[in-house]
């Protein structure tokens, strides 16, 4: 199958990427970098977490980033939803005119690492996401079911299918709107993106499926692309790359980089291959800068520094008169 004309592309800078991010960012910078992510064109944005703020003070200003940013007709406001304490929280931002569109509720296909990351057990899991969400269909919110560790789990190893197929059901029959499929200490390679993506597929005809890979072993833009072959057209994606386990302070349970797929890398290899993103890539660019700036460090998009593919004819970068390298 060939790629599609276009995707649904949802930034998660505000949200996942935050989540793992030592530094505390002010209120009025994640307000700042939403509204430049949603004028730069993007179709669905995380703005917020309404996880315990005691394990999670990235996001004690939840409820004042939902009253603040700027909201724009055709976009899907998207808020991570972790328990029904934080559903009570939400519940009453809804209330006031100021909620979200969409809430994601996770579960671990692994039920080690569910134990380990959210303290429940499926069980458990499921009775309460159960709960919110029979709440969430009675203010007409929307529902992404998450199934993480879809590709493997960096506790118990290797997963199989039918395992992650149990997590999806739930939440298909529960009545989530979208699947989320979380590779979620990027394990996955195209193969068994195909493989996996091959029986889910079958297993649940007509449900739209979300590409949400890791790149924290460069591989989050190659299996992307895998997804979209074979028919996916929402994608997942962060600027610079930022995400991964939340900083709680708790000990890491995997190796090396963290970080969702970059969104300036992913968007502008998509556009270069003519699937239609309708995100301005020169404003995702300037958007680059500003979340380097906001931290204080260096990202990991290639794009902010190499910029996108040029086609027409360019002055070459020299001072008048001086002797053009040969290329390798």
């Amino acid at each position: 199958m060939g790629l599609p004309d276009s995707v649904i592309a949802c930034e998660c800078w505000a949200r996942d990427g935050l989540q793992s991010m030592p530094v505390l960012v002010p209120t009025d910078a994640k307000v700042e970098m939403i509204n430049r992510v949603v004028r730069a064109g993007f179709p669905k944005v995380e703005v917020t977490s309404f996880s315990n703020p005691k394990l999670l003070p990235q996001f004690a200003d939840a409820v004042e980033v939902l009253q603040r940013i700027e909201r724009r007709s055709g976009v899907s406001y998207v808020v991570l939803m972790p328990n029904a304490r934080g559903f009570d929280r939400f519940e009453a931002c809804c209330r006031n005119g100021y909620g979200a569109d969409e809430i994601i509720l996770m579960i671990s296909s692994s039920e080690a690492h569910n134990r380990l990351n959210f303290r429940l057990t499926h069980a458990e899991a499921m009775a309460e996401h159960a709960a919110i969400m029979r709440r969430a269909h009675g203010l007409g919110v929307r529902i992404i079911g998450c199934a993480g560790t879809v590709y493997g789990c960096p506790v118990k190893g290797d997963l199989t299918t039918a395992e992650v197929a149990r997590i999806v059901r739930f939440y298909v029959e529960e009545g989530a709107q979208t699947i989320m499929l979380g590779d979620t200490t990027g394990v996955a390679n195209p193969k068994l993106v195909r493989e996996r993506m091959g029986e889910l597929m079958a297993s649940f005809p007509g449900v739209e499926f979300i590409a949400h890979f890791h790149d924290t072993r460069g591989t989050g833009i190659v299996n992307t692309v895998a997804m979209l072959e074979l028919g996916v057209r929402y994608v997942d994606c962060s600027i610079g790359a930022i995400g991964g386990q939340p900083a709680t302070g708790a000990a890491k349970y995997s190796a090396g980089f963290t970080g969702n797929t970059c969104s300036e890398d992913l968007l502008a290899l998509l556009e270069e291959m003519g699937v239609r993103t309708g995100v301005d890539l020169a404003l995702l660019i300037e958007a680059g800068h500003r979340a380097e700036a906001t931290l204080g460090q260096r990202l990991r998009s290639n794009i902010i520094r190499s910029g996108p593919v040029i086609h027409g004819e360019s002055a070459p970068d020299k001072e008048p008169g001086a002797a053009i390298s040969p290329g390798a």
